[in-house]
């Protein structure tokens, strides 16, 4: 299995397929580079490279108990980056993988990055502060941090077979299989890096990673996610990022990478090749 060793003795795996011209995929939170299957298989196809990792933590990467904040993901990506020696990349981020994203472009990027794409992504800020005053109140992620520490299995299942995909939304079309891919991938990873990931992608304030974006940045967001709310994340964030492009999808869910893949696979590719 192909791993990278990070500055501070972290093993990253990764996922390295195809060839032309590179395309990388950050994940979201808890989950691993699984969850963007249907993004690498579609790019593959159609004659990119595709790169995945799984954050320190997560997945298939080392389950160290330190690190889990975002200036420590950007470089892990930056690891990955140098040890293929990747130019020109176009970086994807969902979700916390947004945030990475924007860490990783603004404080390791230069000469390296082409693109930028954040989808249903937590930047500027997630949490309600007095200088973010409609951020999410800090209990919502006391919750999900009493989720992960006292029955962590079942959490992750409320979470995909609710609000993730919007299955609790009345008339929506529910897939089982997606749902236990959802807790495969989240149980798969470390309870203590997800407890500390938390914080790392709620209360990390993106603001300047935004304003240091200088390639051309998409924004894609539903605007029934339920789990980063548009008017508190892609809405602002788009304001903050010069050269970018706000694209909102009415009615789609958090997980629309999954669930609806066709409609932002062809939205990547277009963003890709114009």
């Amino acid at each position: 299995m192909p791993f990278v060793t990070t500055g501070d003795g972290v093993e990253i795996f990764y996922k390295d397929w195809g060839s032309g011209r590179p395309v990388m995929f950050h994940h979201g939170w808890p989950l691993s580079s699984d969850d963007w299957d249907a993004q690498l298989l579609f790019l593959a196809q159609r004659g990119y490279r595709v790169i995945a990792h799984d954050r320190r933590g997560h997945g298939r990467s080392a389950q160290v108990g330190h690190g889990h904040d975002m200036g420590h993901y950007a470089a892990d990506a930056a690891a990955v980056v140098a040890l293929l020696d990747l130019h020109g990349v176009v970086h994807v981020g969902h979700c916390a993988g947004g945030g990475e994203v924007a860490r990783y472009v603004a404080r390791h990027g230069a000469g390296r990055v082409a693109k930028a794409v954040l989808i249903g992504a937590v930047p500027p800020l997630m949490v309600q502060t007095e200088a973010n005053p409609g951020g999410l109140p800090l209990e919502v992620f006391d919750g999900f941090r009493e989720g992960v520490a006292t029955d962590r299995s079942q959490f992750y299942l409320d979470i995909a077979s609710g609000p993730f995909y919007g299955f609790n939304r009345p008339g929506s079309d529910v897939s089982q299989g997606v749902i236990w891919n959802w807790w495969r991938q989240g149980m798969a990873g470390s309870a203590k890096a997800h407890y500390e990931g938390i914080k790392a992608f709620s209360e990390t304030d993106f603001t300047d990673d935004l304003r240091a974006l200088d390639v051309p940045t998409l924004l894609i967001h539903g605007d029934d996610d339920q789990i980063v709310p548009i008017a508190t994340s892609a809405e602002p964030a788009a304001a903050l990022v010069r050269n970018a492009v706000l694209k909102v999808y009415p009615g789609l869910s958090h997980g629309m990478c999954t669930v609806n893949a066709d409609t932002v696979n062809a939205d990547l590719l277009d963003f890709i090749t114009s």
